[in-house]
Formats: structure tokens, sequence, C-alpha cells
């Protein structure tokens, strides 16, 4: 397959019409501790010719992600299933916007197979929220799941769901019943930063949504991620990690969120390193 530049890759022609009308927001300058290297070298083009090999999105590029270099450099990329547009509009994410991809049947072997060409020993697979299919996705996450079982019985999966908000409570056990090693679903912010940050999500409902992995299955282990700088203070990071803690949540990310276009949330301050290693501290502290 012809390598193509992500610019040539099929979006909407408005990559995200519910921001168009919002003012441009400022970029603040990064700071040294942040910044990355360009991607590159050899490990690098391997990984992003397979990607292409296999008609594979990621969400390394869909989503910009700043670390795409150095995961790929290393064959490590986030697999992301179910299309290149999402039914939501989070003003933090690059993900393109709109009315979704019919899903394609072939995606599970395919993903299976590119995970077995990278001989990864642990792969992410994720997707954009699919509001407009009445199970979420479920269904072809788990048949992702057993795809790579089946082609790359030695690697370990990790899975980073939506939330299925719109869909009936039964369809999260159509993906545990699929036993990933990983159930991975993103806080993203605080709660009260909900409205304007993740306006299509309810904070607690992702929580909940973590709790009952563990009721279901409590051999898999769950995680979840925030991001910092996007305007909330130390004491609701900390509530956070207490509220993750009472769900039994195995894993914590936190992360520097950075804006994408002028057109996303500002962003509101870079956390600096030494407070980044007070927040390592204190999720230690809670267990």
């Amino acid at each position: 397959m012809e390598d193509r530049p992500l610019r040539d890759l099929k979006i909407p022609e408005q990559r995200h019409p519910e921001k168009a009308h919002r003012p441009d927001q400022a970029q603040p300058k990064k700071p040294a501790w942040i910044r990355v290297k360009a991607p590159g070298g050899e490990g690098y083009a391997q990984t992003r010719r397979i990607v292409r090999e296999f008609k594979l999105s990621t969400v390394c590029e869909e989503a910009s992600c700043p670390n795409a270099g150095e995961c790929w450099s290393q064959g490590h990329a986030t697999m992301m299933i179910m299309g290149e547009i999402c039914t939501r509009g989070c003003t933090f994410c690059n993900i393109a916007t709109g009315k979704p991809q019919t899903l394609d049947a072939f995606e599970p072997g395919r993903v299976a197979d590119a995970v077995a060409k990278l001989g990864l020993n642990h792969v992410v697979i994720t997707s954009v929220d699919r509001d407009d299919l009445d199970d979420g996705g479920a269904e072809h996450f788990a048949q992702t799941i057993r795809a790579i079982r089946h082609r790359a019985p030695g690697t370990t999966i990790e899975i980073l769901t939506p939330d299925f908000l719109k869909c009936a409570p039964e369809v999260l056990e159509v993906v545990v019943a699929a036993r990933p090693d990983v159930f991975n679903h993103n806080l993203e912010t605080v709660p009260g930063l909900y409205p304007e940050v993740r306006p299509g999500a309810r904070y607690f409902h992702s929580l909940r949504l973590l709790q009952r992995v563990k009721e279901l299955d409590p051999s898999i282990f769950t995680k979840s991620g925030i991001m910092v700088g996007l305007g909330e203070d130390r004491q609701g990071v900390l509530q956070v990690m207490d509220d993750m803690r009472a769900a039994d949540i195995d894993f914590l990310t936190v992360g520097q969120y950075l804006q994408p276009t002028p057109k996303h949330h500002r962003v509101d301050r870079f956390v600096t390193p030494e407070e980044f290693a007070a927040y390592e501290k204190a999720a230690y502290g809670k267990g």
C-alpha cells in the first residue's frame, strides 16, 4: 500500500465543525521540559510502514499525539478501531468529529495481523466514540481482542474504551467477557470541567463503568487517566484520585494537556515536573 501522509487521509472538509464558532484561544509557548524530538529513525519508519500496510488508524496520528515519535521508534502504537471520525466533540481532542463510517468487519483481523508482525509484547486498542451504534462498538472491541489472542497469544492487550453512555448496561459485559488484560477508560479531567472540556460525557458514569469492570471480572486490571493544565486545581486532582481509589481502579496516569489548535480548549498553565512528582507521591500514598 502507498505510504500516504496524514493530510491525504479521508476526513471531513472541516475537521471540527462543532468548534468553528469558538474564538481562537492563545497557545502559550511550551516550556523546555515538555518539548519532544521530531519523529524519525528505523523503528519509527517500520512501525509506520506496518500501520499503512494493514490500512490501520492510530490515535497517535489522529489525535496528533506529541509522543508519537518516541513510541513508534520503540515499536509501540495505539491502534484506533471503528474509523477515524468521532460522534463526540470534546474540546481537548483533535480527532475529527462528524458522521462515522460503516464498521469494517475485517478490521479485527488486520489489527491482529499487524500486532503479530510488529512482535508486540503489549498492545493498546482504542476507538472513536460510536454513539451511532446500538452497542457503542462493544462487539467490535470483543472481536478485536479475540483476534489478537489467536494471532499473537503472547501479547498482553490493553483496551482504551469510550464510555458507552448511550448503550444498555449489558454491552459492557460483552467487552469484559473477551478478557482484555487491562481495561482503560480515561476520566480526562476533574468533574467541574466536564461541561466545558467533555460535554458529551458524565464523570460519575465513567467512574462507575470502571468499577463495574472490576465487579464483572476482578482479574482484569483497570486503568484511567486525567490531564492537568486545563484549569483544575490541586485539590480537584486529589479528589479524582480518591474517587478512583474508591472505584478500585488499579492504575492512574496524569499528563500535561497540550492544545491541538487555537479552536481547542486553552492551556491554563504548564504543570512543573516538581508538581508532577508531588502528584505521584500523593497517588502512591493513596494506594
